[in-house]
């Protein structure tokens, strides 16, 4: 690790400049490209948070400044932000969305001992790396397709399965999940296919589900592939259950699906916008217009945990920051009360059911 012993003294000792200096953030997503949508959660639900904890007086008598960067969910442009937020002097990253960045700029934070909170990047291999300084407040996918393979095993056991994926780092890894899972529970997939992130056409790959009398498509991705491969199907009159993740709970995927996404299913964590502890932040964002549903509350309590953890430790140093989110806890948040193990997994993440209808998912079904 390179990580500078005399920089990590410096901000611990707060000898990096005069005392009105700001503490600085990094904050990183898609925020151009076909993930958007959840970049500009990403951001809107750091920046909240960044608000509200300025207006009680910021950290240690200073305030938060945030610092925006654009990755557009590719991983050159990840770690190209990364090096940029360590010429800035950022102390703490609120991302990266995808896990296609997060993994290869998690490398720069931690050559360089700046610690990482994803709000939602899912893949196991971000945290398993065993970095000190990688954290999420979202789940993972081996405990996400572990209740999406359970649940089709349970309720579509004659069903002709078809896992699909985008072939990124995290679309690939949960549908390998998935496939290994159902195998396990006697419900092999009868198609397997890869197809390419921003695909226009998906004609040639529904055909392939038709022959293969596919009755259940499983879709490893992100939204705005997911909803143009339903909207195809309906119009070339294929109508399997449509199955997917947490990288399609967007209300984005509707406008692109339009009803074709009737009836469809997803896993995600319980509704963060319903948790008690989010109340006065969900009312404060519906106040500005904003929908407060999806990854926004996750990046929010990245940077909520993360200050309430400088506050214990007396110190913005990464690694001592770090060494607290572990030892500590739980931590209060928007999403409720978080515990940290020693990867920087949250404790307990339930996932759920939810079913697309009329516009918005819901939860309909437990496990």
């Amino acid at each position: 690790m390179k990580y500078n012993i005399i920089l990590g003294l410096m901000l611990s000792t707060g000898l990096t400049g005069t005392a009105s200096a700001q503490i600085k953030i990094g904050i990183a997503g898609p925020l151009t490209g076909s993930n958007a949508a959840f970049g500009a959660q990403v951001q809107t639900g750091a920046l909240q948070a960044v608000t509200d904890i300025n207006a009680k007086g910021g950290l240690l008598g200073q305030k938060i400044q945030p610092v925006v960067l654009d990755d557009a969910c590719d991983p050159k442009q990840a770690v190209s932000d990364a090096n940029q937020f360590v010429t800035d002097g950022v102390v703490m990253v609120d991302g990266h969305f995808c896990s296609s960045a997060s993994i290869p700029a998690s490398q720069v934070y931690t050559e360089n001992g700046i610690l990482e909170i994803s709000p939602s990047s899912t893949t196991p291999k971000y945290t398993d790396a065993g970095s000190s300084f990688t954290f999420r407040t979202c789940g993972r996918d081996d405990e996400q397709a572990l209740v999406a393979s359970a649940y089709i095993a349970k309720h579509f056991k004659n069903a002709k399965i078809a896992i699909l994926d985008d072939n990124s780092t995290y679309g690939k890894g949960i549908a390998v999940l998935m496939r290994e899972n159902l195998k396990k529970l006697g419900a092999d997939d009868v198609l397997d296919a890869s197809y390419t992130a921003g695909e226009k056409d998906f004609s040639a790959l529904i055909s392939r589900e038709k022959q293969a009398g596919v009755t259940l498509v499983y879709v490893g991705g992100y939204y705005g592939d997911y909803g143009l491969m339903m909207r195809e199907g309906a119009a070339q009159g294929f109508a399997p259950v449509y199955f997917s993740e947490s990288a399609t709970a967007n209300k984005a995927t509707w406008q692109i699906a339009g009803a074709a996404a009737e009836g469809s299913l997803l896993t995600f964590p319980p509704p963060p916008a319903q948790n008690p502890a989010a109340a006065g932040v969900v009312a404060e964002l519906k106040a500005q217009g904003k929908d407060p549903g999806s990854y926004l509350l996750y990046s929010y309590a990245a940077v909520q945990i993360w200050a309430e953890a400088v506050k214990k430790a007396h110190t913005i140093s990464p690694i001592l920051v770090a060494n607290v989110l572990k030892a500590d806890g739980p931590w209060a948040s928007v999403l409720g009360p978080i515990n940290f193990d020693a990867k920087g997994d949250p404790v307990k993440i339930n996932y759920q059911i939810y079913k697309w209808h009329d516009g918005d998912y819901k939860v309909f079904a437990a496990k």
